[in-house]
């Protein structure tokens, strides 16, 4: 959508796909109906490595806020394990340190690599804090922390920013142009059966929603 709430490209898929998977195919459809793009605002889900790799391509902003997996790393369980920076390596709150880590996942291929910490699994299943922690006649016992892309401490730093948080503000009207579209329009329920049914509901919907805003527009330079 424009800062216009002109909405320049839609596509529908079946309802188990994520949104992020689709930004480049919505860019390059905007582009074609002729807009000229320099930012894009959207919400966690287009935040992905992949995506920050291609706004950087492409030359335009990305202001979509990184999954808090991301950006929170070892801090989800702070609760739970503390980080010992002389070892460097973690303690769970009985006291035992990890035994060893190790790098896990492969390189390039579009997910993180994590840091995994090895607990002695003897010690474990003794533990007076093993309830939901430890799970009966497991082999092993390990914590996992994400390691940050350049991209994406790159894309942490921009949303650190006052930039990023006052373009940030205008998502609203993205989320107010979907409730026109199914509250306005009938875009909340499907009125046939079939992916290609929903994509003729979808182009009259949104015909229907640009036409009126086009009409406004024009009204309000008159």
């Amino acid at each position: 959508m424009s800062d216009e709430r002109i909405i320049t490209a839609a596509i529908v898929t079946t309802g188990e796909k994520s949104d992020g998977k689709y930004l480049k195919d919505l860019v390059e459809k905007s582009k074609e109906a002729g807009m000229t793009i320099d930012r894009i605002i959207g919400d966690t889900a287009y935040s992905e490595k992949d995506n920050i790799q291609y706004a950087k391509t492409e030359e335009f902003q990305l202001v979509s806020k990184l999954n808090p997996q991301i950006t929170q790393g070892g801090r989800a369980k702070e609760d739970e394990l503390e980080f010992n920076k002389d070892a460097g390596l973690y303690v769970c709150k009985a006291g035992h340190m990890a035994i060893r880590k190790a790098r896990t996942g492969k390189k390039e291929q579009g997910k993180n690599q994590k840091d995994t910490y090895y607990f002695d699994i003897k010690k474990c299943a003794v533990c007076p804090f093993r309830d939901g922690c430890y799970k009966e006649g497991a082999k092993s016992k390990t914590y996992s922390v994400s390691i940050k892309s350049t991209e994406h401490k790159e894309q942490e730093a921009f949303q650190n920013r006052e930039e990023f948080r006052e373009h940030a503000r205008s998502r609203y009207k993205i989320e107010a142009k979907n409730s026109e579209l199914k509250h306005r329009h009938g875009y909340e329920t499907a009125t046939s059966a079939g992916l290609f049914g929903m994509e003729i509901q979808g182009a009259t919907a949104i015909f229907a929603v640009n036409l009126k805003r086009i009409l406004k527009l024009l009204n309000e330079k008159e």
